[in-house]
């Protein structure tokens, strides 16, 4: 059977309502850190610690019972298993983290959202970068452990990530 595509309508309302009941989650909790940080920083640290965590939680899935910490071949290369993970995590985490940002995090930027995709995507490939140069150095050249490798490399990854997106990638004016 096949089954339409839901409505327009009905996705803008989902939309709204999802939006909604993660703004009213997460700002439960903001006056127990309201003196340490403003808004906004907290709810880019939520939804940025939530998606890591996410992150950390599909890598470490992909890379121990997915790939079978096994090397995965490719028709025209192979990929070791600790960057297969990594890319599979990518790709989970992309779409959910520009949503939060977009949505949640910086709602006030009055950068055009194609502009702001293209934007948080240069950032994040930047972050990859990163994130594959430290993987590589870690685990292949320093022989330490694929978790705990990947988990310090998203540590020194964030701060160049927030500060980035919210001075480039969701500008205000």
């Amino acid at each position: 059977m096949i089954y339409p595509l839901p409505s327009p309508a009905f996705m803008l309302e989902l939309h709204y309502q999802v939006k909604k009941a993660i703004l009213a989650l997460i700002d439960f909790f903001y006056p127990f850190f309201q003196k340490i940080m403003p808004l906004q920083t907290f709810r880019y640290a939520v939804c940025g610690g939530s998606n890591t965590v996410l992150s950390i939680l599909v890598y470490f899935i992909s890379y121990n019972y997915i790939f079978d910490k096994e090397i995965v071949y490719m028709y025209i290369m192979t990929i070791s298993p600790h960057i297969a993970a990594y890319i599979a995590a990518f790709m989970i985490t992309f779409p959910i983290g520009f949503y939060l940002s977009l949505f949640v995090v910086f709602p006030e930027s009055v950068l055009k959202r194609r502009v702001q995709l293209f934007r948080y995507l240069v950032v994040v490939l930047l972050c990859n970068l990163f994130n594959y140069s430290f993987l590589k150095l870690f685990v292949e050249v320093f022989h330490w452990y694929p978790t705990p490798s990947f988990v310090l490399t998203t540590a020194l990854v964030v701060l160049f990530s927030y500060f980035s997106q919210r001075h480039f990638s969701f500008k205000a004016a």
